[in-house]
């Protein structure tokens, strides 16, 4: 893409978690186990997959809705994890990665169509806790126990799910009702279970004293790429209406993933719309990605994002470094070009050097629509959401197969020339800054998923200006005012 038409305002990137309600929904892939009898809810759940080899990292980040007392999560894992397994990470990085592939309104300016541009113009800072300890009560196993950041971590293996059921309560956790039957199916495949306590009294609480939780980041081999959602289906919101929302990053060096036990659809993308979009783009995208749902029978894995990790375009954050990708579990045992490693320093985790495909997958689901596990594969490359200078409109409103993934949810926000026209041939439908240079829209901040409001309703045939046939949108031009010599 020209370098003119790179530089573009970014109005806002916003990760939508809860689309058409006014109340945080709620997701998360092990459930939730608190110390009193009050109901503890969890909201805006992400998870990142990376997937090295055989070897899986998950990387887990969760606010939660409750009392303030200690509680604990609980997450079914294949092998048992040690202390250099588990580590904590700073939000931050989840603020990253959502900035960087969320869905997002760009805004463009028609560029003056007599131009003629030039040619050429184109973690281991952790702390040390004590040894595990291991014994049995009702055919639980702790088969280890740590702590790390403000965790308590204990690692269980169990011979039934009533057992660990009971182990659960007796150790003064009120588990949410039906645990036994959730657990079961991760009993009888052997599976162990992470169980992470949290000390209230060491956790970060924000300006409005709401309690941050470190992402935690476990690391284990396995054969297939998988993320245990049913258990966080306990702790499901029983209002009627409801759904949970999940939102998973996944990380290769090669591939972008798809659900194989879904059906996967794209976004739709590369649609201009109205002006007024700009102040309800969450409500916007929420009915958007409601309609998308719904036209395949409202199940389904929504691929948001497909992009090398480490660039963007138009980028509302930087893209992943090498070092990002270290602390969310990349490694190369092989030194930088002109490095080499010193003597006994053979098996130093050096930083990835090249880059990986990151891909956004957005799932809304409750108890009807979700019945298992996540089963993730490689997919083909796509690309899709891109500004192309020709032609113009519309430009890939549906992905299509590539040789390297670049694909993304964008919705543009366009201003047709309104100048002189000093040419006998002008070039219409070149996009790019705004013509006196000067940026006029800040960009938007990206909204507070704990506090999103969606209950804007918007008439998609009326703000959407792109026809679309497969969501019946029929598409309207901006009004043109150039002026002809």
């Amino acid at each position: 893409m020209p370098s003119r038409s790179c530089r573009l305002s970014v109005v806002a990137a916003v990760a939508v978690a809860s689309f058409g309600a006014t109340v945080p929904a709620q997701a998360f892939c092990g459930f939730f186990v608190a110390g009193s009898n009050a109901r503890l809810t969890n909201h805006a759940s992400q998870a990142v997959l990376l997937r090295q080899g055989n070897r899986t990292t998950l990387t887990l980040s969760n606010d939660y809705q409750g009392p303030p007392e200690s509680f604990a999560l609980v997450v079914p894992v294949p092998v048992v994890l040690q202390k250099d397994d588990v580590k904590t990470l700073e939000p931050t990085l989840f603020d990253k990665l959502d900035t960087l592939s969320a869905p997002r309104l760009v805004e463009y300016w028609e560029q003056d169509p007599c131009y003629r541009p030039p040619p050429g113009d184109e973690m281991d800072d952790l702390l040390d806790a004590g040894h595990g300890r291991a014994s049995a009560s009702h055919g639980v196993t702790v088969e280890a126990q740590f702590a790390v950041g403000e965790y308590e971590i204990v690692v269980l293996g169990a011979q039934d799910s009533a057992g660990l059921e009971t182990w659960l309560k007796q150790n003064h956790y009120n588990i949410p009702p039906g645990a036994a039957t959730a657990l079961a199916p991760y009993v009888r495949d052997q599976m162990k279970f992470f169980v992470a306590k949290v000390d209230i009294h060491k956790v970060h609480r924000d300006d409005h004293g709401v309690v941050v939780l470190s992402p935690l980041r476990f690391g284990y081999p396995s054969n297939d790429l998988r993320l245990p959602v049913r258990l966080g289906l306990l702790n499901a919101p029983t209002a009627s209406g409801q759904k949970q929302d999940l939102i998973v990053y996944l990380l290769n060096a090669a591939s972008r993933f798809e659900v194989a036990n879904l059906t996967n659809i794209f976004i739709p993308t590369n649609l201009d719309v109205s002006d007024e979009v700009r102040g309800h783009f969450a409500s916007f995208y929420g009915q958007l990605f409601d309609a998308a749902v719904a036209k395949v029978g409202g199940k389904a894995a929504v691929t948001e994002y497909a992009w090398a990790s480490n660039s963007c375009d138009p980028c509302p954050s930087p893209p992943l470094t090498p070092e990002d990708l270290l602390i969310l579990g990349a490694e190369s045992t092989q030194p930088p070009p002109g490095v080499s490693p010193a003597h006994g320093q053979q098996s130093r985790r050096w930083a990835p050097r090249d880059s990986w495909v990151l891909t956004r997958i957005h799932l809304r689901y409750d108890r009807a629509t979700l019945a298992e596990d996540l089963v993730f594969r490689e997919a083909a490359a796509i690309v899709g959401g891109r500004e192309e200078v020709i032609p113009h409109p519309p430009s890939l409103t549906e992905p299509e197969r590539a040789e390297s993934n670049s694909f993304q949810g964008r919705y543009i926000i366009r201003h047709p020339w309104v100048g002189q026209v000093h040419c006998a041939q002008p070039t219409w439908n070149q996009w790019g800054e705004p013509p006196d240079g000067k940026e006029r829209v800040q960009a938007g901040k990206r909204l507070d998923r704990t506090r999103i409001k969606t209950n804007t309703k918007m008439d998609l045939r009326r703000v959407v200006r792109t026809p679309f046939a497969p969501l019946q949108l029929p598409g309207h031009a901006a009004p043109r005012h150039g002026k002809s010599p």
